[in-house]
């Protein structure tokens, strides 16, 4: 059952283009299977997180990311009653817009774009639901209802906002002008994606050997739980048994970051008491951490950022990376023919190619660079 202040499907704000309600399905639930079935989606399989596609089979990528923010979004819907479909959707789609080779590709490709418009994640994965994906004969992208399209777009820059909103008065980018909220549901996939991206970051840097499983047990926020998994399980301790240790480790954690979100929620929903999905929107921030958690997890954040990505292993990997991306992008401005035909035939080139690149997988990437230039960066 839904409270009241969940986006209630039969009361969505509608797609861009009129269509026939699906017989089986909510707007959600059409919104979700569009996006799996995508063609973006299925090029997350191939785009990192913090580890390059081809530095190994079991490091986390895009898609298994996107799936573990949708798992927690889910969870902690439910608790809520909030609606799990809409949750789903944007987490699955959250990502779509990024760039090859993670935040370095992003980056590079945001210098390349610095006279062009700049190139921002959130833009580019609304940019390929709205427009990008060729799937339907009577329009361009997936169509898919505001709630979804306002949970994808997470951030926005003024001036990128301020174009939306005059291209589409009253739509998804009105909130970045007038100070309010998404959905309940979008700030929910917000925090199920930073609970995420901590987890399976340790998991993910312990795995690669690049931080130590000792490195972070001098984490307190780690080490609490570590010790609680310790203490039920004495022989976790073994040598042997040290990655069913970090396992356990971050199990609690993910768990603990859970019951923390649904009190505090609970809580703020109280003193809140908004009687809509609208009114909830204009309470400010309503999904949160307290704040005891929410400086632990950042303690935590921290010192992912400064031990594992800002490694100089994976500094000197993004490094290359950037150099591919730059490369690709002014090998394609000054030859559009060496792009697809979709891409090379537009007319506002600089942007064209913006879309050809952030639409690579990483070794897709890396295969063009080397045919384009004969270098090999990243093997």
């Amino acid at each position: 059952m839904l409270e009241v202040f969940a986006c209630d499907p039969q009361a969505s704000r509608g797609r861009r283009y009129q269509e026939a309600p699906a017989p089986t399905r909510n707007a959600f639930q059409r919104d979700r299977d569009r996006i799996v079935h995508s063609t973006a989606f299925r090029r997350l399989v191939y785009k990192t997180q913090v580890f390059l596609n081809h530095e190994g089979d079991l490091f986390r990528t895009r898609m298994t990311h996107s799936l573990e923010v949708a798992q927690l979004g889910r969870s902690i819907a439910r608790s809520l009653g909030l609606n799990e479909d809409l949750v789903e959707a944007i987490a699955l789609a959250h990502d779509l817009g990024h760039t090859p080779f993670g935040h370095a590709g992003q980056d590079a490709l945001n210098e390349c774009m610095q006279d062009h418009g700049g190139f921002e994640h959130n833009l580019q994965s609304l940019r390929v639901v709205d427009q990008l994906e060729e799937r339907y004969p009577d329009f361009d992208g997936l169509n898919l209802s505001f709630e979804t399209r306002e949970g994808i777009l997470k951030h926005c820059s003024k001036r990128n906002a301020v174009q939306l909103e005059l291209q589409e008065p009253g739509g998804v980018a009105k909130r970045f002008i007038d100070g309010t909220q998404p959905s309940l549901e979008a700030q929910l996939c917000n925090l199920a994606d930073a609970i995420a991206y901590n987890a399976h970051d340790i998991d993910d840097g312990v795995r690669s050997g690049l931080i130590k499983l000792a490195q972070v047990q001098e984490v307190p926020f780690f080490a609490h739980y570590r010790l609680q998994a310790v203490e039920q399980h004495p022989a976790l301790l073994l040598p042997e048994r040290a990655r069913r240790l970090l396992y356990e480790t971050i199990r609690r954690m993910l768990s603990d970051q859970v019951y923390d979100v649904i009190a505090t929620t609970q809580a703020n929903l109280k003193k809140a008491a908004p009687l809509s999905a609208d009114a909830a929107r204009r309470c400010g921030p309503v999904l949160a951490f307290s704040d005891s958690m929410r400086s632990q997890t950042q303690e935590l954040k921290s010192f992912l950022f400064s031990q594992l990505y800002r490694h100089p292993q994976v500094v000197q990997t993004s490094t290359q990376a950037q150099t591919v991306v730059h490369e690709l992008f002014n090998v394609y401005t000054k030859n559009p023919h060496e792009m697809s035909p979709d891409f090379s035939a537009r007319t506002e080139a600089p942007r064209a190619v913006a879309d050809y690149i952030a639409g690579m997988t990483d070794r897709f990437a890396a295969k063009e660079h080397e045919r384009l230039t004969g270098q090999r960066l990243l093997s």
